[in-house]
């Protein structure tokens, strides 16, 4: 398989950056993609992609890795909403990026957590992903039984309405909630931000991206702002990027 062809292709094409990816996974990722759709090329595939447009999404759902879900870890997450609910009480409005969003679980639960805590009026919640249509399922805020299962109860009877088999959160959490498109790899970084939610996405990433990245998040923090992780993605050279430990997955910039 000439993967170094395959990764050109895409980056000039469909201006995704495969080489950030771990190689040997990234490999054997794409082998089992092909394989399941009977493409033995990566001429093959290619012309596929290049063609079918269902194909492509496919495509772009295995490389933006769309897995996630509301309040995802529980436990971890109820770290968050603790430290989230203390930052909002004693300032005035805050600052959040919900970076590689996916279809939007994480940032409707941070404003969830917000709303239901009384916690200020006023937050900016800025949620990001590469991927353009799962931009548009999250902006629809539409949800199946199995991508709500975290949601405890109250919270699912307060901002979501049931229609047939799904459920659709409440317009007063959708507009806290403004959605862009952003390549984590490839794209510039806002600033001023006083929380960035960034869980289960490095992960994928060599080990110089990741740094990269957390460099980027870092410089996108306000002094004090803080850095939410993924279960499985500790940084521990978190000290070269400026950062304190604010909880197990939970850094703080200095």
């Amino acid at each position: 398989m000439n993967l170094e062809y395959f990764k050109k292709w895409v980056k000039d094409e469909l201006k995704i950056d495969l080489t950030a990816y771990k190689e040997t996974q990234l490999h054997r990722r794409l082998l089992s993609l092909m394989s399941r759709i009977g493409v033995k090329t990566v001429d093959e595939y290619i012309k596929l992609l290049k063609t079918d447009k269902d194909q492509r999404q496919k495509f772009l759902d295995f490389v933006t890795i769309n897995v996630t879900e509301f309040f995802r870890n529980p436990d971890i997450f109820d770290e968050f909403n603790n430290i989230l609910i203390k930052e909002a009480r004693s300032k005035q409005k805050l600052k959040i990026w919900s970076a590689a969003c996916s279809i939007g679980a994480e940032p409707y639960s941070i404003a969830m957590i917000l709303n239901s805590n009384n916690a200020g009026k006023g937050h900016k919640i800025i949620a990001t992903d590469i991927d353009a249509t799962i931009l548009d399922k999250a902006r629809a805020g539409v949800f199946n039984e199995n991508e709500i299962k975290n949601i405890d109860s109250n919270l699912l009877s307060k901002y979501f309405s049931k229609e047939d088999s799904k459920y659709v959160i409440s317009p007063s959490i959708k507009s806290m909630i403004t959605f862009k498109k952003h390549d984590l790899i490839l794209g510039s970084y806002e600033k001023d931000f006083d929380v960035i939610v960034c869980r289960n996405v490095v992960i994928y990433f060599k080990q110089e991206i990741k740094d990269k990245i957390y460099q980027k998040f870092s410089q996108s923090l306000k002094s004090g702002g803080l850095l939410f992780v993924g279960a499985t993605e500790s940084i521990y050279n978190y000290r070269d990027f400026g950062f304190e430990k604010a909880s197990t997955f939970i850094y703080k910039k200095l």
